[in-house]
């Protein structure tokens, strides 16, 4: 899915990658942490950044749901509208993308203009 990850996790080399590369003119989408209950692989302001090529910069689960909010985020590049994504353990979802960690947290996703 995913062809690079050339950033490291801090907020700032996210959004430098984020800009870079819509400054070479790709389609860039951005997910942010924006709340956390109980158990959480990030907390929030964590931060990562999606091309529609597929390239991506940062974490905002450390794996157990980045391939949902890069789904998402696709859909966010194309359509424009901002989403906001709850994942948990009483959503099934959750169970399908592997949130197991007994927590919950929500993602804004919006495109990176």
């Amino acid at each position: 899915m995913a062809k690079t990850n050339t950033a490291g996790p801090g907020p700032d080399n996210v959004l430098e990658q984020a800009s870079a590369w819509r400054e070479a003119g790709q389609d860039v989408a951005l997910a942010t942490v924006v709340s956390t209950w109980g158990s959480a692989p990030r907390r929030p302001g964590a931060q990562l950044a999606v091309t529609a090529a597929g390239d991506m910069a940062g974490s905002v689960s450390g794996g157990c749901i980045e391939g949902a909010v890069i789904a998402e985020a696709r859909e966010v590049m194309e359509e424009g509208e901002p989403k906001l994504l709850e994942f948990g353990v009483t959503n099934d979802q959750a169970w399908e993308v592997g949130l197991a960690c007994g927590g919950r947290i929500e993602v804004f996703v919006e495109r990176f203009d």
